[in-house]
């Protein structure tokens, strides 16, 4: 009997990830704290223009863009337990396969445009301007792909008929509230100031905690489900 399998191998490549992703929040100073959408184009060409800020810029936008694949192999560990349900078809399984594929590429356009505003800092200050913008309004406000992940792994849980099912029925209802929690985020570019701005609380503070809050939860979630899994097809071979 097989100990170790590529699913356990991603699984415990999930801290590593984890590590990196906290390592790259605060290398960023455009994070800590965020900045504002009401800056003018001088204040953000300035931003970009500092000797200090510049490199901490480049090289986190590099780091995530070597890093942030890890959710994908997340996501696809949530992807072979949707398979495991007793469902008639593995359609909610591909829809959320879908959503893992189109989801991150979004996250790696913030980050071309981050490092596109960086790249020649001495350029036009309204054209580092719109880069800024296109990088946080892509960053924060396309929350759709994850709304809908939340909803189908929430409905592939509640149609899960087994004796013992995959997961409990609380991780459909957590799921749930967190697609209600990031949904306010897709409105962020109708606001510059208040909670809908990308600096305000609920599309910078309320989204980002609780996709924080998700990612350990789910992780969790995960890690008992395959130890599980595995301690059961030893106790019947």
């Amino acid at each position: 009997m097989r100990k170790v399998d590529g699913e356990i191998i991603l699984f415990w490549a999930l801290p590593f990830f984890a590590l990196m992703w906290i390592v790259i929040f605060f290398l960023f100073p455009g994070f800590s704290p965020p900045m504002s959408p009401t800056m003018s184009a001088e204040q953000v060409a300035a931003f970009y223009r500092d000797p200090e800020n510049l490199p901490r810029i480049r090289y986190s936008m590099i780091m995530f863009n070597w890093f942030a694949v890890g959710i994908v192999t997340f996501l696809t560990l949530i992807v072979m337990q949707m398979k495991r349900m007793a469902h008639r078809t593995p359609i909610l399984a591909y829809c959320y396969l879908g959503c893992s594929t189109g989801g991150p590429v979004l996250f790696f356009l913030a980050d071309l445009f981050w490092l596109m505003a960086a790249f020649r800092p001495e350029r036009d200050p309204q054209l580092t301007q719109l880069f800024n913008d296109l990088a946080w309004v892509t960053f924060t406000g396309q929350v759709g792909f994850m709304v809908a992940q939340c909803v189908f792994l929430a409905l592939a849980i509640f149609l899960d008929r087994q004796a013992k099912p995959i997961f409990q029925r609380w991780v459909a209802h957590f799921n749930l509230i967190i697609a209600a929690a990031v949904a306010p985020a897709a409105f962020v570019a109708t606001a510059l100031t208040g909670p809908l701005a990308w600096d305000g609380l609920l599309s910078f503070w309320v989204r980002n905690s609780a996709i924080a809050l998700w990612l350990v939860v789910m992780a969790i979630v995960i890690g008992k489900t395959l130890y599980k899994q595995r301690a059961e097809e030893v106790a019947a071979a």
